[in-house]
C-alpha cells in the first residue's frame, strides 16, 4: 500500500504512478486521517510513503498521520518517494529517524524535483512555464527506474536533490518555519471572488467554508497553497507575498497557467 498527501498534485501524481506500476494500494492521507480507523501493518507487506517537502523536511501532517499507525510488525519493504521545488535537506536523515523511533526502517528513499508550488515569502516564485515542463519530463522519465528499483527491492538513499546547506535548512530553518509561517490568517479573498467554492474543495484539510460565498479559513492550515492555485479567479492571496506570482497545479492548462504569471 502506498500513503500519499499532495496539495497541488505533484505528488497526486507521483503515486498514482508509482502505485500503477507497483500493482499497490493508494490510500489519501487526509482521508485515512478523518476516517478515525486504526491503520495496521502487519509485516508481510510493501508500504510506500509519498509526499512534498515542507521547509526541507517531511510534513507535519504526514509524521502525524504515521505516529498513529500500529506497525505489528516490520513492513517487508518501506519506502519514501517525496517531491520538491529544489531540494530536499537532510529529509532523508530526518524522516528515516523519526520511523526508526516508531520501530521500523526506512528502506529506501527517492526524491523527485517538480514545480515550486510554494510562493509565500519574498523572492520565492513559480518555476517558468520552460522549467515547469522540463521538471516534469524529467520525472516521467525518472519514475520506471525508481519503479524498477522498487520492484527489485533495492536499498539506499537515492536522493540526488539534498542540496547546499542541509543541516542547516532541515534543522535550524524548518523549526521557524513551523512556528512563523505555517498559518491560515493571511490568506484574503479580492472582488475578483465569484463564489464557487472549489478552494473548500480543493483544500485537502476541508479546512474552508464557504460563508456568504466567500472562503472562510478555520485554522487548520498546512500552508499548501492548494486554494490560492486552484481559484479559477486567482482572488485569493496570502497576505501581499502571493500578489502577481501567477498560478500553478498539476495538469493546469497551460494558457491559463500563464495569465498573470510575471
Amino acid at each position: 500500500m502506498i500513503f500519499w498527501y499532495s496539495g497541488c498534485g505533484n505528488s497526486r501524481f507521483v503515486a498514482e504512478q508509482l502505485a500503477a506500476g507497483l500493482n499497490q494500494e493508494l490510500i489519501f492521507i487526509p482521508e485515512a486521517e478523518r476516517s478515525g480507523s486504526e491503520i495496521e501493518i502487519n509485516g508481510d507487506e510493501m508500504v510506500g510513503f509519498v509526499f512534498p517537502i515542507y521547509a526541507w523536511a517531511a510534513p507535519k501532517l504526514v509524521t502525524d498521520f504515521i505516529a498513529k499507525i500500529r506497525f505489528a510488525k516490520r513492513p517487508e519493504y518501506l519506502f519514501a518517494a517525496v517531491t520538491c521545488g529544489d531540494e530536499t535537506g537532510y529529509t532523508y536523515r530526518t524522516f528515516s529517524r523519526f520511523l526508526q523511533k516508531q520501530g521500523v526502517i526506512l528502506d529506501a528513499f527517492f526524491s523527485f524535483k517538480m514545480p515550486e508550488t510554494y510562493i509565500n515569502l519574498p523572492g520565492f516564485k513559480l518555476d517558468t512555464p520552460q522549467s515547469e515542463k522540463s521538471k516534469i519530463d524529467a520525472v516521467k522519465e525518472q519514475l520506471p527506474d525508481v519503479i524498477t528499483s522498487i520492484s527489485k527491492r533495492d536499498r539506499g538513499n537515492f536522493d540526488e536533490l539534498k542540496g547546499g546547506a542541509p543541516f542547516l535548512k532541515s534543522y535550524m530553518l524548518k523549526p521557524l518555519f513551523y512556528g512563523l509561517l505555517i498559518s491560515d490568517k493571511p490568506f484574503n479573498v479580492n472582488d475578483s471572488c465569484n463564489g464557487c467554492g472549489r478552494c473548500a474543495r480543493e483544500c485537502p484539510l476541508q479546512n474552508i467554508n464557504m460563508v456568504e460565498g466567500r472562503p472562510v479559513w478555520n485554522g487548520n492550515c498546512t500552508n499548501c497553497m492548494s486554494c490560492y492555485h486552484h481559484c479559477p479567479k486567482n482572488a485569493i492571496n496570502f497576505g501581499k507575498q502571493t500578489c502577481g506570482k501567477g498560478q500553478y497545479y498539476f495538469n493546469r492548462p497551460q494558457a491559463t497557467a500563464n495569465e498573470k504569471r510575471e
